[in-house]
C-alpha cells in the first residue's frame, strides 16, 4: 500500500514538475518565436522601406524624363508654330504685294482702255476725213476706190504667185536632178566592182593533130555523132591542134565543149562513147546552170522564185550581149533597182525582182 502511495505521490510530483517545466518551456519557446517574428517583420519593413524608396526614386526619375520629353516636344511644336507663322507672314506679304501689283495693273489697263477708245475715235474721224478727201481728189466713191485697190492687189498677188511658182518649180527640178545624180552615183559606187567577162568558149585545144583524126573517125562517123547529139557544128581544119565549135545556142556549145574535153581526156572515141559523154556533159551543164541561177538569186537578194525560173535565169551564165555577161548584168540591174526603189519610197524587193528578170527572155533565144 505504501508502495502504491509512494508511486502515486511520485506520479503526482512528476506531473507537477512536468507541468511546470512544460509551462516554462512554452514560455521560453514563445519568447524566442516572438523575437524571430519581430526580427523578420523588422527585416521585411526595412526591405519594404528600401524598395519603396527605390520605386519612389525611379518614379521621380521617370517623371522628370517624361516632363523633359514633354517640354522638348512642346518647345519643338512652339518652334514649328513660329516657323509656320513666319511663312504665313511672308505669304501674306507676298499676296499683299501681288494684290497691290494687280491693282496697279488694273488701273493701268483702265487708263489704256480709255486711251485706246480715244485713239479709235480719232482714227474713225481720220478715216472719215480721208474718205471725204479721197472722193474730192479722185472723183471716186469709197466703194469704187476699194474695188480698184482690190483689183490691183489681186493682180500683184497673182503675178507674185506665178513668179514664186516658177522659181519653186525650177528649184525643185534642180534639186530632183541633183538628187537623182546622187542616188545613181551612190548606187554605182556601192556596186562598183571589177567585172571579168568570161570569153565565149568556141575552140578546144588538142594534144596533137592525130586527135583530130580520131575525133573525125572512120568515114567521119565520130564527128557526125558529136554534131548529131549536141546540135553544134565542128570546124576541124582551120586552126592547128585545135577544133572550133560553132552554134548559136550557148548551152549546146557548152555541152559540146564539156563532152569533147571528156572524150579527149579519156581517149576512147566512138559513137557509143560519144553518146555517153554527151549525156553526162548535159547533166553536168544542167547542174552548173542550176547552181548559177541559185547563186545569182542570192547575190541579187531576190527571194521566192520558182525553181524552174531559177534554172532558166542560170542559163544566162553562158549568154553574152555586147561583150557583157547577161547573168552578171541581171544581178547588177536588180541591185540598182532595189537601191533606187528604197530611195524613192517604193518596194525594194519588187524592184529587185523586176530588174533581175528584165533579160529573162534572152535565156530562151
Amino acid at each position: 500500500m505504501d508502495t502504491i502511495l509512494i508511486a502515486i505521490l511520485v506520479a503526482l510530483v512528476s506531473v507537477v514538475i512536468g507541468s511546470g517545466l512544460g509551462f516554462q518551456l512554452r514560455n521560453l519557446l514563445s519568447a524566442k518565436s516572438q523575437r524571430a517574428v519581430d526580427e523578420a517583420s523588422a527585416q521585411q519593413m526595412r526591405r519594404a522601406n528600401a524598395r519603396s524608396k527605390e520605386i519612389l526614386l525611379e518614379a521621380k526619375e521617370q517623371a522628370l524624363q517624361v516632363r523633359s520629353d514633354a517640354e522638348a516636344r512642346l518647345n519643338e511644336q512652339k518652334l514649328e508654330i513660329q516657323r509656320q507663322q513666319s511663312r504665313l507672314e511672308v505669304r501674306e506679304e507676298t499676296l499683299q504685294s501681288r494684290s497691290d501689283s494687280v491693282k496697279e495693273l488694273e488701273a493701268d489697263l483702265g487708263n489704256q482702255r480709255i486711251d485706246l477708245a480715244e485713239k479709235r475715235s480719232e482714227i474713225d474721224d481720220l478715216k472719215v476725213q480721208a474718205g471725204e478727201k479721197l472722193e474730192t481728189i479722185s472723183g471716186l466713191s469709197i466703194a469704187d476706190a476699194k474695188q480698184q485697190l482690190l483689183d490691183q492687189a489681186e493682180e500683184d498677188i497673182q503675178f507674185e504667185l506665178a513668179r514664186r511658182y516658177r522659181d519653186a518649180e525650177l528649184e525643185a527640178q534642180d534639186e530632183a536632178d541633183d538628187k537623182a545624180r546622187e542616188i545613181l552615183a551612190a548606187s554605182m559606187q556601192r556596186l562598183a566592182a571589177g567585172v571579168v567577162s568570161e570569153a565565149t568558149v568556141t575552140s578546144i585545144s588538142l594534144p596533137n593533130d592525130e586527135m583530130k583524126g580520131r575525133l573525125i573517125g572512120r568515114e567521119g562517123r565520130n564527128i557526125r555523132a558529136i554534131e548529131g547529139t549536141t546540135g553544134v557544128d565542128l570546124i576541124i581544119d582551120d586552126v592547128p591542134e585545135a577544133i572550133t565549135i560553132s552554134c548559136f545556142d550557148p548551152i549546146r556549145r557548152e555541152i559540146a565543149r564539156v563532152a569533147i574535153s571528156s572524150l579527149i581526156k579519156d581517149g576512147r572515141i566512138h559513137p557509143a562513147r560519144i553518146e555517153e559523154s554527151v549525156n553526162k556533159a548535159r547533166s553536168e551543164v544542167d547542174e552548173v546552170v542550176r547552181k548559177a541561177g541559185q547563186k545569182a538569186t542570192f547575190d541579187a537578194d531576190v527571194k521566192g522564185l520558182h525553181p524552174e525560173l531559177v534554172k532558166l535565169i542560170g542559163r544566162l551564165k553562158f549568154r553574152y550581149s555586147y561583150g557583157e555577161n547577161v547573168l552578171q548584168h541581171s544581178v547588177e540591174v536588180g541591185l540598182i533597182a532595189g537601191i533606187l526603189a528604197a530611195q524613192i519610197g517604193a518596194n525594194p524587193q519588187t524592184a529587185k525582182t523586176a530588174g533581175f528578170l528584165h533579160d529573162i527572155g534572152k535565156a530562151l533565144t
